[in-house]
């Protein structure tokens, strides 16, 4: 199994280290084709290709190969909802994770979106269960 892991580059990168996390337990279940997001290194300069052309074609070259999409959409990004929007388009199963009591509500384009699976955690281990639940039903 194949997983597109989708967080904030360009829109913040406070979370990156939860990313790193997550990613890191994703891998137990699957190949993760986007490790770099979990990146600590890597800035809201979004500096991981040669320009953004390339960074567009690689990431949706990446997003038709995987079988899901895990998106952490805390941090508001357009990038991410894009990403979201296309993975739809090409019925892919999408977990979006949001953390609870976030500085700025989910948008509704997110959060009303039938075709989505949206959690809302408190912590890593809630975070964690919802990854689980969500790969026994795509697996």
């Amino acid at each position: 199994m194949k997983i597109y892991f989708a967080g904030s580059i360009r829109g913040g990168r406070q979370d990156a280290k939860l990313y790193e996390q997550l990613i890191d337990y994703l891998k137990a279940f699957a190949e993760v084709l986007t490790e770099h997001v979990g990146d600590v290194a890597l800035t809201s300069a979004g500096d991981d290709g040669p320009d953004d052309q390339f960074i567009h074609d690689r990431d949706l070259d990446w997003l038709k190969e995987a079988d899901a999409v895990v998106a952490e959409v805390t941090t508001v990004s357009m990038g991410v909802g894009y990403e979201i929007g296309r993975a739809v388009e090409m019925k892919k199963p999408v977990l979006c994770l949001c953390k609870k009591g976030a500085k700025k509500p989910l948008s509704a384009m997110i959060a009303g979106c039938d075709e989505l699976v949206v959690v809302y955690y408190s912590g890593f281990k809630e975070a964690k269960a919802a990854i689980k639940n969500f790969i026994k039903k795509v697996h």
